[in-house]
């Protein structure tokens, strides 16, 4: 059995392609420090949002700004969790040391 050698040739036009690092002046890493923490800031004060809720498009209730998705309940199931609030908030009491909070 014979060993084939393999060729591998770089083509010039691919190899000017490949990004190479920049220097950056101080003003201009300042003006991006600056940015990216208007942006936190901007993305911290979203995530503390009061809840929201709309109609989706199957004609659910939809509660946003609990988690990262939309809790979506039809109409009568959020009546039935409703009518456990009292329910719901014993067991959350009664099961304070298990359960983790966000």
């Amino acid at each position: 059995m014979s060993q084939r050698a393999t060729r591998v040739s770089v083509v010039p036009s691919l190899v000017t392609a490949i990004p190479t690092p920049t220097t950056v002046s101080q003003s201009e890493a300042t003006a991006e420090i600056a940015r990216l923490r208007a942006e936190i800031a901007r993305l911290q004060v979203q995530r503390g949002r009061a809840l929201s809720m709309k109609v989706s498009e199957k004609g659910g209730v939809s509660v946003y700004g609990l988690g990262r998705f939309p809790v979506t309940l039809y109409q009568e199931q959020w009546r039935k969790l409703l009518d456990m609030k009292d329910e719901i908030v014993k067991f959350i009491e009664d099961n304070q040391g298990s359960l983790s909070t966000k």
